[in-house]
């Protein structure tokens, strides 16, 4: 649905420049930038007719997250978060359509060691893991943000087996 409000806005939004340069007194420049508009107008329209449905979903809602939640988030932390959420979906872990899910299987150590953005082939220390899993709970802590608690336990959970897992 987001995607018919944003190309009809930009559609709107061009149009309307279209006819402010079409009431321009010389003909030249306003073809010109017609023609340029145009253009544009067709590769907006593409762009969102094939890559609209990957780049108005989860990345969208991640950066909405962001914004509004959030608070001083980078690019980069906004796409270490986006990778978490992507890492833990894959696995069947995390869903935000069904918010129910029952966590009962066990996470392997290799997904808590992704999930915590760790390397399981190098040597990894308790204060690797500590460091990591602080990183990610800066970002994702239920008192910065209520909608992330499930995320939170997740991460508490990685935390754990890899901990042990070291042990």
């Amino acid at each position: 649905m987001n995607i018919i409000i944003y190309t009809v806005l930009i559609l709107a939004a061009l149009y309307f420049l279209l006819r402010f340069f079409a009431a321009i007194n010389s003909k030249k420049i306003s073809k010109s930038i017609r023609i340029l508009l145009f253009i544009g107008l067709i590769v907006f329209a593409v762009l969102f007719a094939v890559a609209g449905k990957f780049l108005l979903t989860l990345p969208l809602t991640v950066a909405s997250l962001a914004l509004l939640k959030l608070k001083g988030l980078s690019f980069f932390q906004i796409i270490s978060l986006f990778r978490l959420i992507q890492t833990l979906r894959n696995s069947g872990r995390f869903s935000f359509n069904n918010k129910n899910v029952s966590n009962t299987n066990t996470m392997s150590v290799t997904e808590a060691y992704k999930i915590l953005n760790l390397n399981p082939s190098q040597k990894v220390t308790k204060e690797d893991v500590n460091k990591a899993y602080i990183k990610i709970q800066k970002k994702i802590h239920p008192d910065i943000s209520p909608e992330t608690s499930r995320l939170s336990s997740i991460v508490n959970e990685a935390k754990d087996i890899v901990l042990n897992n070291l042990a």
